[in-house]
């Protein structure tokens, strides 16, 4: 009798191992991947949810279940290139990934951990979605990017477009003087270059409506200018000046006051020079920075700095240039090389150091507050083109992969 119970229970548990089983079944043969029953459901499932959260009307459900079906084929065709290209995303990627998120919500990963388990979802599981959608976005860069070219005269097109100077340029603050014949125009210039203030030759020789208020005109960008403006002033720099621009009011002295946007931004920059020694095998620490003494002191005994820096720097970036490292901002040099070079005064040469690269010395060349806009404009426009760009051949590609794979629809009913 005991007997007989084991053996039914054990049937019993069999068949319901048998139906948990039938639970999931192959939906899709994808070339030599699936697509399970459980994932188009599952998606269906998100989908539905998202249109309910923004109160949108359901489209039929077979058009959904048509659009789901075919973004699951996509995604698998992608995931299997990746597998065939050796694609991985390491656990510590994964993990400075998801610390960025965090950061960017302004949570610890703790918290955002939290915030993920709080809301429904399992933690390991959205870790494996994000782990799979890197994966995707790399095969997809690595399968776009080379089909991808910007010329010269594309790009500059794109700048000069509406759509591009409407998103991207600053609003400029601009004074004008207007006055009636070019005698006096000059007069103005050179009162200008003598150091009058612009405003008050403004309020005194202009014939504009703003003079009374210096020549101050309403913030505006160049593209809502009058087209001899907006050719005066394009790319110019806070407290450019023009010359006295002819139109049929008489001729018009504008100077660029201030600038104001998303990527009006200036930093500061220092121009430096610098000659490097490296220790090696037979030269130690103390032989290379003696001889690095020896070539400061013929600098200071007033030998050309930028031959000294030809003959002798192993720096292979700057030696056949005089060591000259150009203009940079903060952050770019190691933290030593750039503690030394705020200290040291402009037209002074700096004591030797150590750095992690060797021993070096240095001469401040120069200081400036530079303005960054036009090239965090240029950077933008770039990232736009390509954007785009990148959304057309990622479709023309998606859409290959799609015609040319083995795709079997299994019946589920």
């Amino acid at each position: 009798m005991k007997k007989t119970f084991i053996t039914s229970l054990l049937i019993s548990s069999a068949l319901l191992n048998a139906k948990i089983e039938l639970l999931d079944r192959i939906a899709i043969i994808v070339d030599d991947g699936v697509v399970m029953e459980s994932q188009i459901n599952k998606a269906m499932a998100t989908l539905e949810e998202g249109y309910r959260e923004q109160n949108i009307q359901l489209p039929p459900k077979d058009v959904l279940l048509d659009q789901i079906k075919e973004r699951l084929i996509i995604e698998e065709l992608q995931l299997q290139l990746a597998d065939r290209a050796g694609v991985k995303i390491s656990d510590a990627e994964l993990n400075s990934t998801f610390s960025r998120l965090a950061s960017n919500n302004q949570m610890s990963l703790e918290e955002f951990i939290s915030f993920i388990e709080t809301n429904g979802d399992s933690y390991e599981e959205v870790r494996e979605t994000m782990r799979k959608e890197m994966r995707i976005q790399r095969i997809q860069r690595g399968r776009v990017n080379s089909n991808i070219e910007i010329t010269e005269k594309e790009f500059e097109a794109f700048l000069a477009t509406d759509e591009s100077l409407g998103e991207l340029e600053p609003e400029l603050q601009v004074r004008q003087i207007l006055v009636k014949d070019k005698s006096i125009a000059d007069k103005v210039i050179n009162l200008i270059n003598e150091g009058t203030s612009f405003s008050e030759l403004a309020s005194e020789y202009s014939i504009s409506s703003n003079a009374s208020n210096g020549g101050l005109m309403d913030w505006r960008k160049t593209i809502d200018m009058p087209e001899l403006f907006e050719n005066a002033l394009k790319n110019k720099s806070i407290g450019y000046v023009t010359e006295p621009l002819e139109s049929g009011s008489g001729f018009h002295i504008l100077k660029l006051e201030d600038k104001r946007g998303q990527f009006v931004q200036f930093e500061d920059q220092w121009n430096a020079r610098h000659i490097l020694m490296i220790p090696s095998a037979i030269r130690s620490d103390d032989e290379t920075e003696s001889q690095l003494q020896e070539v400061r002191q013929r600098v200071m005994d007033g030998e050309d700095f930028a031959l000294l820096a030809e003959e002798f720097s192993e720096d292979p970036g700057s030696a056949k240039i005089g060591g000259d490292l150009g203009w940079m901002g903060l952050g770019v040099f190691t933290p030593t090389f750039e503690e030394t070079m705020l200290k040291t005064e402009v037209g002074s040469i700096s004591e030797i150091f150590e750095s992690e690269f060797g021993y070096h010395f240095l001469e401040v060349l120069g200081k400036r507050n530079h303005e960054l806009t036009d090239k965090l404009i240029e950077d933008r426009a770039y990232g736009m083109l390509y954007s785009r760009k990148f959304d057309e051949e990622l479709e023309n590609t998606l859409r290959t992969m799609r015609a040319e794979a083995f795709v079997e629809f299994k019946d589920l009913d």
